[in-house]
């Protein structure tokens, strides 16, 4: 998966039973748009990057679907506002250092 989380983690975020994410993940369903939606917004990604991630489309360019740090960031409910302004300064610090 795209985050470090359990499948029960992720049942209790989505809303969508253990055990049916759990066949999901072997392939014995086929998920609803509900559900690749929930299980998208759970891992702070487009559904449409979870369905390429997953082989179920076709990525032009991967690159463009992953998320940035910054999306990271400011997606992350566990930092305040301040907290998200700091670290973002301090990225794009290092990020203007390294250019060539």
């Amino acid at each position: 998966m795209h985050a470090e989380m359990s499948l029960r983690d992720l049942a209790r975020h989505t809303n969508v039973s253990n055990p049916y994410l759990s066949q999901l993940e072997r392939g014995l369903h086929e998920p609803s748009v509900r559900v690749l939606k929930a299980i998208a917004t759970a891992l702070n990604m487009s559904a449409e990057a979870l369905m390429v991630q997953a082989g179920m489309l076709d990525g032009h360019d991967e690159a463009d679907e992953a998320p940035t740090v910054a999306d990271a960031v400011r997606a992350d409910p566990r930092l305040t506002d301040d907290q998200k302004q700091a670290l973002l300064a301090v990225y794009h610090s290092y990020v203007e250092a390294n250019a060539p």
